[in-house]
């Protein structure tokens, strides 16, 4: 054994304390209270660092317990024996159920997202160049660098988005042009509904535009519609949806989409 590994060769040859079990369970519980000592002490960037820090974990949390919960979701099968007897026709359909990973038709459309592929309402648009995207923002002691950029179009960022320090931000996106809800109009039903924004699938003109959640006419959103009530065959409420701009946001001062049904 290394001469470094004495604490291993210790636990090998007279164990742990009597009482380590029970010492380790309090350290543990005391973490929580621990952690947020330190949150509520930081101030300034470092504070903004840890948020985001404890973000990400939260959201890998919750990944996590989802996909767990995943394993249990309810789906549609003819795996358990029918009851005797004739079964009427309106009851074909109902049958037992058990418990499984994913639906198929949710497979297809995960299928045809990944493709891109969607049946939008605008299926051409004019390209977005970037010197009308980006104004160039001078820095530096004699204003003569010209690495930064300012986004003159509408964009959209995450509920926990924190800005970087001056010195490292390369790309700028005004608070007046972040945009946090669209109205989005259902084709089928012909109403219109002010739905809060997830996220920026696809923008058409460019994919930096959509990593930096650019929106511009014609791109590809993802809205809540939570509230509208929809549901798949299963009967799971649908979360998120796609929808596609239809107008120019920076000139209206509003985001107007329809909903890819």
């Amino acid at each position: 054994m290394p001469q470094n590994e004495y604490i291993e060769e210790s636990i090998k040859k007279q164990g742990r304390r009597f009482d380590h079990d029970e010492r380790k369970r309090k350290r543990e519980a005391r973490t929580a209270h621990k952690a947020s000592e330190i949150a509520q002490k930081l101030r300034g960037f470092k504070a903004k660092l840890h948020n985001k820090k404890r973000h990400n974990e939260k959201i890998q949390m919750k990944k996590t317990i989802k996909m767990h919960d995943e394993r249990n979701n309810k789906q549609k099968t003819g795996m358990e024996p029918v009851a005797e007897g004739a079964v009427p026709t309106y009851l074909l359909d109902r049958e037992n159920q058990t418990r499984a990973k994913v639906l198929s038709n949710m497979i297809k459309q995960k299928r045809k997202e990944k493709a891109g592929k969607w049946d939008v309402p605008i299926p051409k648009v004019r390209g977005m160049d970037e010197a009308e995207v980006f104004r160039v923002v001078k820095s530096g002691k004699r204003k003569s660098k010209e690495w930064k950029r300012m986004i003159t179009k509408a964009t959209f960022v995450g509920e926990g988005f924190t800005r970087k320090p001056p010195k490292y931000e390369r790309f700028i996106r005004p608070m007046a042009l972040r945009y946090k809800k669209a109205h989005v109009t259902h084709p089928e039903l012909g109403a219109t509904f002010c739905l809060p924004i997830l996220g920026v699938k696809k923008n058409p003109s460019s994919p930096m535009y959509t990593q930096l959640g650019v929106i511009t006419k014609g791109t590809v959103i993802e809205v809540n519609v939570s509230e509208l009530g929809l549901v798949t065959q299963s009967g799971k409420v649908v979360w998120g949806k796609y929808a596609q701009v239809t107008n120019n946001p920076e000139n209206d001062g509003c985001i107007n989409a329809v909903l890819l049904v």
